[in-house]
């Protein structure tokens, strides 16, 4: 019996023990697969299913004979190449994400898995190689860092800018240095807390809508907790809410104690929630300010962009309502899994 695969219009006739159901099986998996022969020279393609044709946008006669390295092109780092030629070298199975180009000069990064095919005597006749793109999930993630970072700037800027506010309303009420000095790093410290506190806590599940939002906004109103009302239910956050609704809170806090209610010991904030029964539950949230200077409706558009990007993200909206007697902004963010 012959041990090698031998190819009929680029399917395998007769495999190392292989029924032709398993050919049916390989030939027409939806992930891109290739066979190659390393005993001949330089270890050519002798087969590829459909998928890979498809992948590639070859045709199946521009791919059989050739070295894979064929997909390789001007950005396949050194680093991936070596990666696959000491996998093929140890003939061991794993996988190397490499940047592969197809026929029309796009790229892809391709999650190749590559492996050894041994015959019953345990001989190296051929390797196999299945391919994945994953371009979509890398630029996802690179897109979530991206986000991230530009998240973090943003909170420490809040934090620079609030920390100068307090210090000017602080330096107004108090003459004492000591007491100055006290009530300064009072409120810088719990200021960096209700930053710090909700940085991480995207991981987190089922955490009680006023428990996380309280602590940030009493760090911002120099008169304490008198000058926050939070009415209406309380649910529980799901954990992809956490990060767009606590830096949304966050903004608005930051804008109020520069120009808004909280940029007085008289100013009220006036934080109304409620669950918008829908096919999907809607927790919408009302931000209203009192009693602070007359608003100036601003010049550029309101709310910053990092802002609006999280929060479209999850599928939410946050509009602004410059009024004279003070700011209201609504806020809707979709609960996919509502905790009472």
């Amino acid at each position: 019996m012959n041990s090698k695969l031998e190819l009929h219009g680029g399917a395998i006739s007769k495999p190392v023990q292989l029924d032709d159901i398993m050919v049916q099986a390989v030939r027409h998996a939806r992930l891109p697969l290739c066979i190659t022969d390393p005993t001949l020279p330089d270890n050519p393609i002798v087969y590829a299913n459909q998928a890979f044709t498809e992948l590639t946008g070859y045709a199946l006669e521009e791919i059989v004979g050739r070295n894979c390295r064929f997909l390789q092109g001007p950005d396949t780092t050194p680093d991936s190449i070596e990666t696959v030629r000491k996998i093929l070298s140890e003939r061991r199975v794993d996988t190397v994400e490499i940047l592969n180009y197809r026929k029309d000069g796009t790229s892809f990064v391709n999650a190749l898995q590559i492996g050894p095919i041994n015959d019953e005597n345990g001989e190296l006749v051929y390797f196999f190689g299945s391919q994945l793109d994953i371009s979509a999930r890398r630029r996802k993630e690179r897109e979530s860092r991206e986000l991230a970072e530009r998240e973090l700037l943003h909170r420490l800027r809040n934090i620079v800018n609030v920390m100068s506010a307090m210090v000017r309303m602080t330096a107004r009420e108090e003459s004492n240095p000591a007491v100055f000095a006290s009530k300064v790093i009072e409120r810088i410290s719990a200021l960096g807390n209700a930053h710090f506190d909700t940085i991480g806590r995207t991981d987190k599940f089922g955490i009680g809508f006023s428990a996380l939002v309280e602590p940030i906004l009493q760090a911002y109103a120099p008169g304490g907790a008198s000058q926050i009302k939070i009415g209406g239910v309380d649910p529980e956050v799901p954990r992809d809410l956490i990060s767009p609704l606590t830096l949304a809170l966050h903004e608005l806090a930051t804008s109020a104690v520069k120009h808004g209610a909280l940029s007085t010991y008289e100013g009220k904030i006036d934080l109304h929630l409620r669950i918008e029964e829908a096919d999907v539950p809607q927790l919408c949230i009302t931000w209203q300010e009192r009693g602070g200077p007359e608003v100036v409706t601003p010049e550029r558009s309101s709310g910053s962009e990092i802002i609006q990007s999280l929060t479209r993200a999850v599928g939410g909206t946050l509009t602004y309502d410059w009024q004279c007697e003070g700011l209201i902004a609504r806020a809707s963010f979709p609960m996919t899994e509502l905790l009472r």
